[in-house]
């Protein structure tokens, strides 16, 4: 098993003072510049892989399962329209970044691993979640007005899609007044494990991926603020840097994280979900979590871990 020992970068608390609450939002957003094409050819990425799970879904799972399921044929047919919408937007990136001469990146082979239709609905709804993530945490690194307005439209849709499918789940379809941003590396994190392999022609993306970090199975089922839960670290044994004692579990918000201690335990650590402080985004709804050595801001330098993925009540 590897041992990871947090970098001095992880314990940037050590050097800085706790950022005053306005400027949150500016630190957690703190992390290198990508160009627009970047961007493009990063939220394309992640619509091929949507794209190709709802069409896998289609093709291994009939109208005829949804209903056995115990889902109507209006179900199945707004599920097609959520797969024509992925197909769309997949067409849009690649159209825009061809008119941008930037080459765009073309479908990855993937393994979703879905054996019933109750496991894809969970899944498709932790896919959605992270979509709307994902282009919200992007946004504020478009220049390109054009292009900053093309991925609010599908971020509206993407969220659209994430309310439909919880609702169908008996989840509060919008728990929270505030979505969450992901960097570019979190989003990524979280989607490597679906990815088989892609065309060795794809354009390089200047993203990577973290130590994974999960929810423990044994998790209560209702997670709410005040609740213990293990975070597991699978492969790794995550340790404070030398001269540091305390590995922090930072909660990724609107407003800036919320932090608890982290609590080493066999597999990964123990954490107590935090309330937010008021006046700022709750942790609630799908939420990510990740480990740090750090209790003042969480950035791409900072993560040592995750994020791990909680539905918070």
């Amino acid at each position: 098993m590897k041992s990871i020992f947090l970098s001095l970068a992880a314990l940037a608390a050590v050097a800085f003072a706790a950022p005053a609450k306005n400027n949150l939002l500016a630190l957690r957003q703190a992390a290198p510049q990508l160009t627009d094409g970047d961007i493009l050819n990063y939220a394309l990425t992640l619509e091929h892989l949507e794209d190709k799970f709802y069409r896998d879904v289609l093709e291994k799972f009939s109208e005829s399962d949804f209903a056995a399921a115990g889902y109507d044929s209006t179900f199945y047919n707004n599920l097609k329209e959520i797969s024509s919408d992925e197909m769309t937007h997949v067409s849009f990136l690649t159209a825009a970044l061809t008119a941008a001469r930037a080459m765009p990146v073309a479908e990855c082979t993937y393994a979703f691993n879905l054996t019933d239709v109750n496991s894809f609905l969970v899944l498709s709804s932790i896919l959605e979640g992270v979509g709307v993530s994902a282009y919200l945490g992007a946004a504020a690194d478009i220049m390109s007005k054009t292009y900053l307005t093309a991925a609010g439209s599908i971020l509206t849709v993407e969220s659209r899609h994430s309310a439909y499918i919880r609702s169908t789940l008996k989840q509060r379809p919008f728990p929270s007044p505030f979505d969450v941003p992901l960097t570019p590396n979190e989003v990524y994190t979280l989607a490597e494990p679906f990815i088989v392999s892609c065309p060795e022609s794809n354009p390089p993306l200047p993203v990577k991926a973290f130590p994974t970090l999960s929810s423990s199975p044994n998790n209560p089922e209702k997670i709410t603020a005040g609740t213990t839960i293990t975070l597991l670290t699978p492969g790794i044994v995550l340790k404070p840097a030398p001269g540091s004692t305390q590995i922090y579990a930072a909660f990724i918000t609107v407003t800036g994280p919320v932090f608890a201690e982290a609590t080493m335990v066999d597999g990964g650590f123990s954490v107590v979900v935090p309330s937010a402080p008021n006046g700022t985004a709750p942790i609630a709804g799908q939420s990510y979590v990740v480990l740090t050595g750090c209790n003042t801001t969480v950035t791409d330098e900072t993560v040592a871990a995750g994020p791990a993925i909680l539905e918070v009540s």
